[in-house]
């Protein structure tokens, strides 16, 4: 037999697999299994007519261009409407400093290839999301945590790292955050916050990733009083790169993104993007495009609201119901997902083997953190099951942990 591994790069022998694709496995090979595992959008709204017309005329039209190649940095239509949809959220930009990725997963990817060397040192929220991890990891970055409160990363703890790497000769490149509704935790980085990250951020020289999937999902009156303000909308140094995605407010089959950066930084990504994929699908733009063109996007930004809040409330009426106050939580303001503690002396992985075996799955809070901790969290998605499925989840949830409700 032919011995694979010795072909293998120093790259390819560090791939790091994403924790939530993993658990997508465990999914699949299982019967009756509730999962809360994947950040899925309900299929529900997924607007299925306009798509199906809009498609319809695509196709009908023969014109080759909407199944041709296209340019690497994006259809310029597309570009255009990227520029509208980020005018709303107080991004004021323009054509050179856009780039269309893959999904917000692509533009992670870009983002440490171009910028991060063997070594290099990327700041990161304790917890982050595990896509994030995987592509820093993959570009052999060393990730350092810092830590989050209620209101989201923690400044201080930012300052005292930065000063610790910085002594110990490290080259601190980027911070990777996620002000939105954050993944894991579905924190909201506090407004008065951001605009002090910013001044930091310049002060120590770095660069922000900032990652915004879920800025248009919120619960509560936080997005009319500005706290949902994208960092980048207020940089006036050109430190944010900022990206975005249709996946979760159009549908995530359609893997188109966008990443905002200064012109000679998309000058890079546009050639680092040429050696993987050339161009994003080029159908799947000119669908994007009229969606939203045609304003499809923007009329179900309401009813998703409105969905994914009453699935948190009836996940948090569920574990309390069935939990108690042995697993605690933040609520949160919007997003895809509720971070619970679990009751003391139990570990994530261990709790995660169990629930398998009573028919629910969830990620273990760990495969969120840098730093080896985390066993003591689990991360639920609310996203994707129906109201039944989450009352019969957290059911089978509390069926796992009640060996120790009983104590």
């Amino acid at each position: 037999m032919t011995d694979y591994e010795k072909f293998l790069s120093q790259t390819g022998r560090q791939l790091t697999e994403s924790a939530i694709r993993r658990m997508g496995t465990v999914v699949a090979r299982s019967g009756d299994l509730v999962s809360f595992a994947p950040g899925y959008p309900d299929p529900s709204l997924f607007p299925w007519e306009e798509l199906r017309d809009i498609s319809k005329v695509l196709l009908e039209s023969h014109d080759g261009n909407t199944l041709q190649y296209g340019p690497t940095r994006g259809l310029k239509p597309l570009l255009e409407q990227a520029l509208r949809v980020l005018e709303q959220r107080g991004i004021h930009t323009s054509l050179e400093h856009l780039i269309v990725t893959n999904g917000s997963q692509q533009g992670i990817d870009l983002i440490a290839r171009v910028l991060v060397s063997p070594g290099d040192v990327v700041l990161v929220e304790l917890p982050t999301f595990t896509g994030g991890i995987a592509a820093f990891k993959n570009a052999q970055a060393e990730l350092v945590g810092v830590r989050q409160d209620a209101d989201g990363i923690d400044l201080d703890d930012l300052e005292a790292v930065w000063q610790r790497e910085h002594s110990a000769g490290k080259r601190i490149k980027l911070l990777y955050v996620i002000p939105n509704f954050q993944n894991p935790t579905g924190s909201l980085l506090a407004r008065d916050r951001r605009a002090r990250l910013l001044d930091w951020a310049d002060r120590r020289d770095l660069l922000i990733v900032e990652d915004d999937p879920y800025g248009s999902l919120y619960f509560e009156d936080v997005a009319t009083e500005g706290e949902t303000r994208p960092l980048r909308a207020d940089d006036a140094q050109g430190r944010v790169l900022y990206l975005s995605t249709v996946s979760k407010t159009l549908a995530p089959g359609f893997r188109v993104g966008w990443l905002v950066a200064p012109p000679v930084l998309i000058e890079r990504f546009d050639t680092a993007k040429q050696s993987t994929d050339l161009t994003s699908g080029i159908l799947d733009q000119c669908i994007v495009i009229e969606a939203l063109r045609l304003g499809v996007v923007d009329r179900l930004a309401p009813q998703l609201r409105e969905l994914y809040r009453t699935k948190r409330d009836v996940m948090e009426a569920a574990i309390r119901d069935h939990i108690g106050a042995r697993l605690t939580w933040s609520q949160p303001k919007g997003g895809f997902f509720i971070w619970a503690t679990l009751p003391d002396g139990l570990r994530d992985t261990e709790v995660l083997e169990r629930a398998v075996a009573h028919g629910v799955v969830f990620v273990a809070g760990s495969a969120f953190h840098v730093d080896g901790g985390g066993h003591h969290t689990i991360r639920l998605s609310f996203s994707a099951p129906t109201p039944d499925r989450i009352r019969e989840g957290v059911r089978r949830l509390a069926a796992t942990l009640q060996p120790v409700l009983a104590r």
